[in-house]
């Protein structure tokens, strides 16, 4: 069986079996294996051909982890690395379109856990680019430790070059990102938005940090973020204030990227104001089910 990386907590998981038949028990191995499981995904580690989202954005994740390039005259802003076996990927992907790795100057994340920050430290190694990060996600991005409610695997640390706070502009060329703090999925999970021209017109663009509760996450009584109820309001306010005419997120399936790639290089194919309205509204009404079955008990 290969290691994923779950390193204390499987061992502990381990010797909590070998000597505890309890609830606590358990609960740590069932978090154990579903992070497991979580690891597991194929399609994280399949090859995508790359794929234009708009103007000066493109698509240049995996199929199941999203990476985002974001070319300005200035150089490029690439936002999430995925793992570390996904950064040889990104790389096909950003020179398929006819860039190179040293043309990143800014890399930015919707959250740090290792399946959007893993490949960070190498991305940094190869291009040279800049790390910013938000304040409340800081400490685990230079630490390797997730510091979230999930508490999976860790990672390379990676040094920072900037830390933002919420409403931060981060700038390269002629754009300009804005920074909103969305907590929850993290405690520093960022939803950046932009401005862009698509087929003649101003297009609003949000890059959506991740709003689901992990399996196996309490929202209430949750020891590792006791406030963690509070962060996804908080989330969910701040997303309900956007009104993006075309939205995209950290794993493709969320915001239909297969489908709409498949329309290929026609206007608009992005375009999706109605989509990121029933995302939105999906995602609250899951965490409030969540959260009132738990005060319930």
């Amino acid at each position: 069986m290969r290691q994923v990386g779950l390193n204390s907590n499987l061992y502990y998981s381990l010797a909590c079996m070998r000597t505890l038949a309890s609830a606590a028990c358990a609960t740590l191995v069932l978090h154990v294996l579903t992070v497991a499981a979580s690891q597991s995904d194929p399609t994280w580690r399949q090859a995508v051909a790359p794929a234009r989202v708009a103007n000066n954005i493109y698509y240049v994740g995996t199929a199941g982890l999203s990476a985002f390039f974001i070319q300005t005259n200035a150089g490029a802003i690439l936002i999430d690395s995925g793992e570390p076996e996904s950064v040889p990927l990104i790389r096909a992907s950003i020179e398929k379109l006819g860039h190179q790795m040293p043309e990143i100057k800014i890399l930015l994340a919707g959250h740090a856990h290792f399946d959007h920050v893993g490949g960070h430290a190498e991305i940094k190694r190869l291009s040279g680019a800049k790390v910013y990060v938000m304040d409340a996600d800081r400490d685990a991005l230079q630490s390797g430790v997730d510091r979230s409610a999930l508490g999976a695997q860790g990672w390379t640390p990676v040094g920072i070059d900037r830390v933002l706070k919420d409403g931060d502009t981060v700038t390269l060329g002629e754009t300009t990102l804005t920074a909103h703090l969305t907590p929850g999925h993290t405690q520093g999970c960022t939803t950046w938005t932009m401005a862009t021209n698509e087929d003649g017109r101003s297009r609003q663009v949000a890059f959506v940090c991740s709003v689901t509760v992990n399996e196996g996450v309490k929202l209430v009584g949750n020891r590792r973020v006791p406030a963690i109820a509070q962060h996804y309001e908080q989330a969910f306010r701040v997303l309900r204030g956007l009104s993006p005419d075309i939205f995209v997120a950290e794993h493709p399936s969320v915001f239909g990227f297969e489908a709409k790639a498949a329309r290929g290089e026609r206007p608009n194919a992005f375009v999706d104001p109605d989509g990121y309205l029933k995302f939105v509204e999906q995602a609250e009404r899951s965490f409030r089910t969540q959260l009132s079955a738990e005060q319930k008990r």
